[in-house]
């Protein structure tokens, strides 16, 4: 039958991708099975990552689809190491495919904990901080307002109706007091940060300075539990992103963020802290 166990992060989005492909070509599973010779069950667990295929599997899917170029080179990049217990994604192509692979985790996420010593975490961010960081970063201008869509249009998953994912927030002190754009957008943004901490599922603790050395000094990091899916561990650098989905490694991150929260403000400290920060910056409205 061809392909590898097991349910990745990688395979999963390998096989998202896949069934993306095929559906824009408006192909059938059952057919396209046929098309490469394999089991019509076979594709069915490629394309949800309960199997992956290997390499020589996913040229004939691409070949028989007519996708060629750029993406039939991503693609094929994609299965190799699929099975992998760590995605190290050091190109823009499998930069890309770890961000859809990390929205696919947040949609269906039960609980997401996210520790960020420096910014804003990413779901409570507003627009106006987003863009600020974009723009002090450099992004491409024709980027910035998709980026920001983007990262906007995920904190649904905090605020939906049914089922919002429960969300723990640990924020290092030096993000409420570093200053990203102006001190008006500042003060909106902390403000913003105090109002979804009044949210049932939200819980939002600052570390603060006097907290001596905690994990969140060795960098940011996104700890998402699905539904369905095995625990994963999201990190980014500045050029590169991995992805940790063994137990051993989750459960070391599990570790860190206890240690923070043993070091933490309360829930009731942070809104006190939050709203001094507020109150020192000075900015009338």
């Amino acid at each position: 039958m061809g392909g590898s166990n097991g349910r990745t992060p990688k395979a999963r989005a390998l096989g998202r991708a896949l069934a993306d492909a095929r559906n824009e070509r408006g192909v059938t599973q059952r057919y396209l099975a046929e098309r490469i010779g394999v089991s019509h069950g076979t594709l069915a667990r490629w394309e949800t990552g309960h199997r992956t295929p290997d390499p020589t599997h996913v040229a004939q899917i691409l070949t028989a689809l007519e996708i060629n170029g750029a993406r039939y080179d991503e693609l094929l990049s994609m299965a190799r190491g699929a099975s992998d217990r760590r995605w190290l994604a050091v190109t823009l192509p499998e930069l890309r495919a770890q961000l859809f692979a990390l929205l696919d985790a947040e949609v269906s996420a039960v609980s997401i904990r996210e520790v960020s010593p420096l910014l804003i975490p990413g779901l409570l961010q507003i627009s106006s901080y987003t863009r600020a960081i974009m723009l002090d970063a450099e992004v491409p201008s024709d980027e910035v307002s998709t980026r920001v869509a983007l990262r906007m249009g995920r904190r649904d998953i905090l605020t939906r109706g049914v089922n919002p994912a429960r969300y723990l927030a640990i924020i290092g002190e030096a993000a409420l007091r570093q200053v990203l754009g102006t001190p008006a957008v500042m003060v909106e943004q902390l403000r913003f940060v105090l109002e979804m901490a009044q949210r049932p599922n939200i819980e939002i603790r600052v570390v603060p300075f006097r907290s001596g050395w905690h994990p969140a000094l060795e960098g940011p990091f996104f700890l998402i539990e699905p539904d369905e899916h095995q625990s994963i561990v999201h990190l980014e650098t500045r050029r590169s992103g991995i992805f940790l989905h063994e137990e051993e490694d989750v459960e070391a991150y599990r570790q860190a963020i206890d240690h923070m929260l043993r070091v933490a403000l309360s829930r009731e400290e942070t809104s006190t802290l939050i709203a001094d920060v507020i109150k020192e910056m000075g900015v009338a409205g």
